[in-house]
């Protein structure tokens, strides 16, 4: 067999130059698979066909330290990225500045790679309602992307009906919420404040309202404001009511805001349980700043006649007095009284005690029931005696005022002097407590005074009519607010439903109707002040989608049905009896905070 010559045959030390192709160009790339860039000029090749072996696989691996500009994979370093990337940042800020935003604390921010991007970040903020100033309050927000932070927050906010009018405010507010995750951040809010009683439909306007609640730590200062609350008697069914209609509760520090408040109305005679059940009514109050109007207005209370023993009870009644320029309207106030000859400074200070509401009535409307007390025939001497006896008087309506007066000067045929020394007959109805109790006065040929008529309740007035004479000691004046309205049901209430309890409880039986019926002299008339009491009030049972079951009947008695105004459930160690028992308590402490001077 003939050999081979060797010049034929590849050798892995030496490249002949044979005219012959020795590779082909795959069989190049297989030979140096491990290079990615292959140089194809005819030089080249012919040159490393003549280099040894180690230049020439040298010759095909890219170089890090010079790269050549034709190279696909070429990287900059880390300097050449530091670089761009300020770059970018100058264009970013640059482009900023033209638009008035000042970008000073951006700089350890993460910023986008290009204006656009930036520029789309704006436009975005600026189709939400958002200014130049609203951005420059706040300019950390031009760190969220739009895709990935803002329309997704955005989009949970109106699917739980924030609307889509509020998302400026609600932006300036709090722009931070912008930041937040949906998942990790937004949700567990919302089923925090779900599980505060909180309903569904209530979630988007509390957020209107106090959209910081977004930022809180569920269990920071947001559980810690509710449990004070709750430990100091705010009742628990309350509680969702409480926070959807002042959620900044939620915000506040119990050891700086909520507790030194309840402390200090406590200081004042206003008992613990007291202040919550004024907190239940008015949670805006601990919204009132203790330093810088509480205490001055306590202060300006003490300054113009109240009577220190009464500061609790003028808090007691009007609550929000706590939280206005109150100072200058008593000042104000006060000089109207007397230059109208209605009160003296002492005087002034009475009228306060027994109706707080006097301090923020026009001027037109305190004139105007004057003139008409003047044309019943009563002098300003006489006027000015009633106005102190019963400064209701001031906000009753004229047109009830007139029926009153007719009643009384063509039916009843009573001197005016009757009406000075019981001024309060206004506030009685002529058709359910007046009418009724003068015609059996009449008719038993009696001879009374109207504060003995009226100032009792019906049971009391029933017993009075057995008596062939009316002793002195029956001669009652008209009551004034009792503290204790806010704490506990009065006696009577706790007599009736004692009685009452026997009555058995069966929900199939055709007699499941619980009757309860107030002994209500007469409904108060003062329609112009917070104390006027219209069913719509009394939602003291029943949730607000349920219908409450309760009545007013032809003689101005409650009465309350069984279902579904017994919502409460039966616990299994209670009796009916005390089941229908805390039924009435509830009840009669929902009646007692809006109508406090009716007698039971």
């Amino acid at each position: 067999m003939r050999a081979v010559f060797p010049n034929v045959l590849p050798n892995p030390n030496y490249l002949s130059r044979s005219k012959f192709p020795i590779r082909c160009f795959g069989c190049q790339i297989r030979q140096n698979s491990s290079s990615k860039i292959l140089s194809f000029f005819v030089k080249n090749n012919v040159r490393s066909m003549s280099a040894s072996p180690a230049k020439a696989a040298a010759s095909t691996l890219p170089s890090r330290r010079s790269s050549s500009s034709s190279s696909l994979y070429s990287r900059p370093s880390l300097l050449e990225m530091k670089k761009e990337k300020a770059e970018n940042r100058t264009r970013a800020y640059e482009f900023l500045r033209k638009l008035g935003i000042v970008p000073d604390e951006l700089d350890g921010l993460e910023l986008p790679a290009t204006v656009e991007v930036m520029k789309e970040r704006v436009d975005f903020l600026h189709s939400l309602g958002l200014t130049i100033e609203d951005i420059n309050n706040y300019p950390l927000v031009l760190g969220c992307s739009v895709k990935k932070n803002m329309i997704p927050v955005l989009d949970y906010l109106g699917k739980l009906g924030v609307r889509k009018s509020t998302f400026t405010d609600f932006l300036r507010r709090y722009p931070q919420v912008l930041h937040s995750s949906v998942v990790i951040d937004l949700m567990p809010v919302v089923k925090y404040l779900q599980g505060l009683d909180i309903k569904q439909t209530d979630i988007p306007s509390v957020l209107e309202r106090y959209p910081e609640l977004l930022g809180f730590k569920l269990e920071g200062t947001m559980s810690t404001s509710v449990a004070y609350l709750i430990g100091i008697g705010l009742a628990r069914r309350k509680l969702g009511e409480v926070l959807t209609r002042y959620p900044e509760i939620l915000g506040m520090r119990v050891g700086r805001v909520i507790k030194p408040f309840v402390e200090y109305l406590e200081s004042v005679g206003l008992p613990r349980l007291a202040v919550a059940r004024l907190v239940e009514k008015r949670p805006h109050m601990l919204g009132y700043n203790l330093e810088d109007q509480v205490k001055p207005n306590v202060a300006a209370l003490l300054e113009f006649g109240v009577r220190e023993d009464s500061v609790s009870s003028v808090i007691a009644q009007y609550p929000d007095l706590l939280g206005i320029e109150l100072k200058e309207k008593l000042l104000y106030q006060q000089s109207f009284f007397e230059s109208n000859m209605l009160a003296n400074s002492d005087e002034f200070g009475r009228i306060i005690e027994k109706m707080p509401q006097a301090i923020v009535l026009g001027t037109k409307v305190v004139l105007r029931h004057v003139d008409f007390l003047k044309q019943c025939g009563l002098s300003l001497k006489q006027v000015s005696k009633m106005v102190i006896g019963c400064p209701q008087l001031l906000a009753l309506d004229i047109d009830v005022m007139r029926m009153s007066f007719q009643y009384f000067q063509m039916e009843m045929e009573r001197d005016v002097e009757d009406l000075v020394e019981f001024p309060a007959f206004f506030t009685y109805s002529v058709e359910s407590t007046i009418k009724p109790r003068h015609k059996m006065i009449a008719k038993k040929g009696l001879k009374c005074s109207l504060a003995w008529m009226l100032a009792c309740s019906d049971y009391k007035f029933e017993e009075r009519m057995k008596y062939d004479s009316i002793g002195i000691e029956e001669m009652e004046t008209q009551p004034s607010f009792n503290m204790k309205s806010l704490l506990e049901p009065r006696e009577e209430e706790e007599d009736e439903y004692e009685d009452d309890s026997d009555a058995e409880y069966d929900d199939d039986s055709e007699d499941d109707e619980f009757i309860f019926v107030s002994q209500i002299s007469s409904l108060p008339r003062v329609i112009k002040l917070e104390i006027s009491c219209p069913i719509s009030f009394l939602h003291c049972m029943a949730g607000p989608e349920q219908d409450h079951g309760y009545v007013y009947n032809e003689q101005c008695h409650i009465d309350i049905l069984k279902s579904p105004f017994f919502d409460l459930n039966l616990e299994t160690d209670q009796t009916v009896e005390e089941y229908v028992e805390k039924i009435v308590f509830i009840l009669a402490e929902a009646i007692d905070e809006q109508l406090t001077s009716v007698q039971w």
